[in-house]
């Protein structure tokens, strides 16, 4: 609670002043154990350890004999003798004389056509219709009491001047201090000014190998045969054709057709009447609670029994200040002591001729590619193509 909370009494944190530098006299040894018993040696080229590719080929024809054409010998087969049995086919002269099941348990029966149901001509009652429904008829109407209306009230502005001085602004006071110096170091180049003289390592071990080209297998050309082909065959020379009548259709007789009047009756229409029903009358019951006769006072619980209180500024605990504005800042971090500059990337977009870069292509999205420019290859060198690079957008 703010009757219970009791500021304390804030000391000022005492300052260490820095020690100023002084530099030791005298040379630094920078000599370490690895230079110290470190023996250099004498690098020569290293020799490759791969055998050269060595092909047992020869001009010569082989002349041997597969062990199927050795063994495998021609048989001079025979042709094979039909075994069907010629005879003429002779249908019979007797008629068929086995009935079916369906024929000796089937009974013709006459069809007796169904009496109808069909209901009586209706008459439709004579005079106009009457439209009248129970809620027309037992609906009352109420007369509605005009809406009440809360009058608006007229706006008074405020004879006080406004005061737009926030606490943030009563209270701070900027201090005075030094602009902060930058710690980043300067750009400086990292490389040599010597040319390129464009040889590498690959070129100078590597050793070319003779290549011989595949041999080609040439196809034999088609010869075709100047005999002429026998399209006889066993079934066409042994087939000998009968002369049968065609069968007789088994279709069953058509049925009777009845010439006298439709009679659309059914069991339901004879047995089913029509019953006179009356409609019901709703079923309103009594309203338990009465509805209020007086006028609403549109006035509530909270704004009869509200008091209204006149609200205090709260006190402010801000402390008081802890660093004197006479010492001056020190702005000096890890970070910027410890910053190593960057090498920032250009997009190849803005000027690509100027960076070493070329246009390739674009893709649907619109994203341009580009591609930097490598020196041409020397000799047997083979250097990797350059990977593409897209415009940042």
């Amino acid at each position: 609670l703010r009757s219970d909370y009791l500021p304390y009494e804030i000391v000022t944190r005492p300052f260490r002043q820095q020690e100023e530098y002084r530099p030791k006299s005298g040379k630094i040894d920078l000599g370490t154990i690895y230079q110290r018993d470190y023996n250099p040696h004498k690098v020569g080229p290293v020799t490759l350890a791969r055998p050269r590719e060595r092909k047992h080929t020869s001009d010569a024809k082989v002349d041997t004999v597969p062990t199927y054409r050795d063994h495998y010998r021609l048989w001079k087969s025979q042709r094979t003798e039909p075994c069907k049995v010629e005879r003429d086919y002779e249908p019979p002269s007797e008629r068929f004389g086995n009935p079916s099941t369906f024929q000796d348990d089937y009974i013709p029966k006459q069809p007796n056509p169904p009496a109808s149901c069909k209901p009586c001509d209706t008459k439709l009652p004579e005079g106009p219709f009457d439209g009248n429904t129970i809620h027309r008829t037992a609906y009352i109407a109420h007369e509605l009491e005009p809406l009440f209306v809360r009058p608006r009230e007229e706006y008074k502005p405020n004879d006080q001047p406004f005061e737009d001085l926030t606490t943030h602004q009563r209270d701070f006071k900027g201090m005075p201090g030094e602009q902060a110096k930058s710690c980043k170091p300067e750009d400086q180049k990292h490389g040599s000014d010597d040319p390129f003289k464009g040889t590498t390592e690959f070129q100078d071990r590597y050793q070319p190998y003779l290549v011989t080209a595949p041999e080609f297998h040439k196809p034999k050309e088609y010869v075709p045969p100047t005999d002429k082909m026998d399209l006889k065959s066993s079934n066409r020379l042994d087939y000998i054709k009968h002369k049968v009548a065609p069968r007789a259709p088994m279709k069953p007789a058509p049925g009777r057709k009845t010439t006298g009047p439709f009679q659309g009756k059914t069991t339901t229409k004879e047995d089913y009447q029509p019953w006179r029903v009356s409609p019901r009358g709703p079923i309103k019951k009594e309203e338990e609670i009465q509805k209020p006769t007086g006028r609403f006072a549109s006035l509530t619980t909270f704004r009869s029994h509200y008091v209204p209180h006149q609200a205090n500024p709260p006190q402010s605990f801000k402390p008081v200040e802890v660093v004197p504005p006479g010492v001056p800042f020190k702005d000096e971090t890890l970070y910027r002591t410890e910053y190593t500059p960057k090498k920032p990337e250009v997009c190849p977009g803005l000027n690509p001729d100027a960076v070493g870069y070329v246009y390739v292509n674009t893709d649907s999205e619109g994203h341009r590619f580009y591609r930097r420019l490598s020196p041409e290859p020397s000799g047997a060198d083979s250097s990797p193509v350059p990977e593409e690079v897209p415009a940042v957008s």
